[in-house]
């Protein structure tokens, strides 16, 4: 009965070994690092900061014969943080103010942060430069002006980024799209617009 031959033994690499320590370290770390910020996710259940329009009003809208539009608006913008184990810094804040697309100012603020469970509001007396109307545009004013009721949309963004403890720096985006009615009376509404995140 004849046995099988054998050839030499042969060895695994030590590269590869290392390369294979080195990759189950690496998992570790990962599996360890996500369970880190899924507990502290858990413990601190973040919310989402939001920027809403808490009032308005139009302290001077006037349309003359030469097709001039001229617009004063108050608007008070609340920046809320209800993270109530960390402040949030808002940057990047424009938003525009159109009349049917007609843009009358834009909204700007600089960066700023809003302590834990906490809110800032932030105000804009909005006052535009002599518009020129095309006659279309010049017959809504007329319009808005026999209904006394100017409609103005607030279309923007603000960044917003938090710090976490161990999860770290969360950043989001906020989107404002906000269709304001607006009595002629000088009179203050109460819209209930507020930013979604993406």
């Amino acid at each position: 009965m004849t046995k099988p031959v054998l050839g030499p033994e042969r060895r695994t690499n030590p590269l590869i070994w290392c390369v294979a320590i080195l990759c189950t370290f690496i998992t570790l770390v990962v599996i360890v690092a996500g369970l880190i910020v899924f507990i502290g996710y858990m413990i601190v259940r973040p919310k989402v900061p939001q920027m809403s329009v808490t009032s308005a009003n139009v302290d001077m809208f006037a349309y003359d014969m030469s097709n001039l539009l001229s617009i004063k608006v108050s608007i008070v913008i609340n920046a809320e943080n209800d993270n109530a184990k960390a402040h949030a810094t808002f940057y990047e804040s424009i938003y525009t103010l159109t009349f049917h697309g007609l843009k009358v100012a834009y909204l700007r603020a600089d960066p700023f942060d809003v302590p834990k469970n906490s809110s800032i509001p932030l105000y804009y007396p909005v006052e535009s430069a002599s518009i020129a109307l095309t006659p279309e545009e010049g017959q809504l004013a007329e319009v808005s002006l026999s209904q006394k009721l100017v409609v103005l949309d607030l279309i923007g963004s603000s960044r917003t980024r938090w710090r976490l403890g161990l999860i770290g720096s969360v950043k989001f985006k906020l989107h404002l799209i906000c269709k304001l009615k607006l009595p002629l009376d000088g009179s203050t509404i109460y819209p209930k617009c507020s930013t979604k995140s993406r």
